[in-house]
């Protein structure tokens, strides 16, 4: 956790205007890779021990906590995140909490993964937030069910170590364990409430279900893709390109600011592993005044940059799904699409299926990370 800045004790109590104004947060090195813990994924809070003031779910949505000054309910000021009620001692001799009392949510990974860092972010919980947070992940096969993961054999792997915390903040742990993990258990020390969780990591997908499936989206993040790099992210990440389904409005895509150049802007993939590519997509959907003009796709090994265009510049409709198939594989563990001069596109889908050679190295990558 070193150099992530960190935030202890209250927030000032809310005064009215941007409830955002007095919200502490920091630059993460880890926020740009995906959050595993996307709920497009397939994420979900399965259970929590205490879930009195607010839902256990609202960990996982998407976007930024709101805050309604006047929103009350029968149990008190409804929240927009977890909260628990508060723990009281044995007796009146001992009214306060032992050590040991804490609340705790099981958090089931959208994509099993390498985890990289963890934002657990209290927003507008400005003296509610818990005192301290503990995060731990285990590598459980299958679909657990709550009580499997809570049985004594499963081994659980401290990520973030009992730490104390700040009111209405971003609250930034980087995490160095390199292991796939699939579950995660959540803590606060006694209880409290917390607005947001975000887990960010890179997928390790699982090489047997992938190999059964035979030809899959190469670049799907679901899968194992992730952009490497793009020239714009002013309006929407690039990452977006790559997410489950199809966009649902126009900021579910990757748009740039408009080039006022003669350049272009372009994302850069890197694939599950080696591949061999026969299909390509690419859709603008809800990209309707501002969709890219046109695109082309080039393939690269991994670790080089000698790029060779497998679809040549090719002039896109806006709100439109656009489907290629190759004259030929094209094979390479890396993609980079231009699009011309600027604009967006919602979504980019590889079909194809993994080489003898990538097989091998996403078998081998597995069984580095304990799978």
């Amino acid at each position: 956790m070193t150099g992530i800045p960190s935030f202890t004790g209250d927030a000032s109590p809310y005064g009215g205007g941007d409830p955002y104004a007095d919200y502490r947060t920091a630059e993460f090195p880890f926020a740009h890779y995906a959050d595993l813990a996307d709920r497009r994924l397939g994420a979900g809070v399965i259970a929590a021990n205490d879930e009195f003031f607010a839902e256990r779910e609202n960990l996982l949505k998407p976007g930024a906590a709101e805050f309604d000054p006047e929103h009350f309910g029968h149990k008190g000021k409804i929240m927009d995140g977890w909260e628990t009620r508060r723990r009281r001692g044995a007796s009146a001799a001992e009214p306060h909490p032992a050590a040991e009392d804490h609340d705790w949510a099981l958090v089931r990974l959208g994509a099993p993964g390498v985890i990289r860092g963890i934002v657990v972010d209290t927003a507008h919980f400005r003296g509610n937030y818990p005192q301290a947070v503990s995060v731990e992940a285990a590598s459980v096969p299958g679909s657990p069910s709550p009580e499997d993961l809570l049985a004594d054999d499963v081994k659980w792997t401290v990520l973030v170590p009992r730490t104390a915390i700040g009111g209405h903040a971003a609250n930034g742990f980087a995490v160095d364990a390199e292991q796939r993990f699939t579950h995660l258990r959540v803590n606060q020390h006694p209880d409290g409430g917390i607005a947001r969780l975000r887990v960010h990591g890179e997928v390790a997908p699982d090489p047997a279900w992938l190999g059964v499936l035979g030809t899959f989206d190469l670049a799907a993040l679901e899968n194992g893709g992730r952009v490497e790099d793009a020239s714009d992210r002013f309006y929407s990440p690039a990452t977006h390109t790559i997410q489950p389904g199809r966009s649902r409005k126009m900021d579910d895509g990757w748009e740039t600011r408009r080039r006022r150049d003669k350049g272009n802007d372009w994302i850069r993939y890197a694939l599950v592993a080696e591949s061999a590519i026969r299909a390509v997509e690419i859709d603008t959907a809800y990209l309707k005044g501002n969709s890219a003009g046109w695109a082309a796709l080039s393939v690269a090994a991994e670790g080089s940059d000698d790029w060779t265009e497998i679809l040549p510049r090719t002039r896109l409709q806006p709100d439109t799904d656009h489907r290629f198939v190759l004259d030929a594989p094209a094979v390479g563990s890396r993609v980079r699409i231009d699009i011309y001069p600027d604009g967006g596109i919602s979504r980019l889908r590889l079909f194809g299926s993994l080489t003898e050679t990538g097989a091998a190295a996403l078998a081998a990558r597995h069984r580095e990370l304990g799978g």
